[in-house]
């Protein structure tokens, strides 16, 4: 049996209570990606183009330091990777999370908070910042429990 982690990222705290459920639904182990300096609310004002996220998110080379760097990677076959979207994309420290583990080997499926968007272009995104020998793919926008059970399914077709 395949041993899955559940890593999210949440500026607000939406993608915390999905991963937390998801994790329950699937029976895996849980891991905050936590930045090195947390997201104020006006850190997070995507109509205040000098806002932190807005900055970040236009640089594309950005990474933003991670406060942790102890997921244990090496421990797992299956990581279902969680953020919330921002800019149709991942906010940039789900690179700085991917450039920080060898995850050749591993499967990872994201799965996102939104509150309108899409993946958009994420996994090309991201596809850049994994091992070489990581599989990675799209899973779902994580609204509600059937979203859960969905993503549940989906670790269970791997």
């Amino acid at each position: 049996m395949e041993k899955v982690l559940v890593a999210y990222f949440s500026a607000s705290g939406t993608t915390a209570q999905k991963a937390k459920e998801i994790a329950k639904a699937v029976g895996s182990d849980l891991y905050e990606i936590r930045p090195e300096v947390p997201y104020t609310s006006d850190d997070l004002d995507w109509m205040n183009k000098n806002s932190r996220s807005s900055v970040e998110m236009n640089d594309k080379a950005f990474r933003p330091a991670l406060a942790n760097k102890d997921a244990h990677i090496e421990d797992y076959d299956v990581i279902l990777l969680g953020f919330p979207i921002w800019w149709y994309v991942a906010p940039t420290i789900i690179n700085s999370f991917l450039e920080s583990y060898d995850f050749t080997g591993k499967k990872i499926v994201l799965f996102a908070t939104s509150g309108g968007s899409g993946f958009g272009k994420t996994v090309d995104g991201l596809k850049a910042s994994v091992s070489s020998g990581a599989e990675i793919k799209e899973g779902y926008l994580v609204r509600s429990s059937s979203d859960v059970d969905k993503m549940k399914k989906l670790l269970e077709s791997l």
